[in-house]
């Protein structure tokens, strides 16, 4: 079993900057993958950028160029650096890792407000 706790989420004017982090705990060696995803109201969740085990990363279209995701091993971190946001970044962000078994394990997410 892995939990996951996020931390960071605010409410932040356009334009700013916010840092998400996620903190994994429990079965630690057996993570894979590790990703944000953001849900809307009522959509379903969106994927929006994996840092792999070997440190690649992947982005969504919607945030490449004004989001850096990166990972510390060592303090069993991902986070998610979110610059130059809009107010359509609003959402609830979560954190997903998947283990090297298959498991996948979701965070209780973090809500990010971008608003004058």
């Amino acid at each position: 079993q892995v939990q996951l706790v996020e931390s960071g989420g605010g409410l932040v004017q356009p334009g700013g900057s916010l840092r998400l982090s996620c903190v994994a705990s429990g079965t630690i060696f057996s993570i894979n993958a590790m990703d944000w995803y953001r849900q809307y109201p009522g959509k379903e969740r969106e994927w929006v950028a994996t840092a792999t085990r070997r440190g690649s990363t992947i982005y969504s279209d919607s945030v490449k160029g004004r989001c850096t995701i990166s990972r510390d091993n060592a303090k069993n971190t991902v986070y998610l650096q979110m610059n130059s946001l809009k107010p359509e970044d609003t959402a609830v962000y979560y954190c997903r890792v998947g283990t090297v078994n298959g498991l996948i394990f979701w965070g209780q997410g973090t809500l990010v407000t971008v608003s004058s």
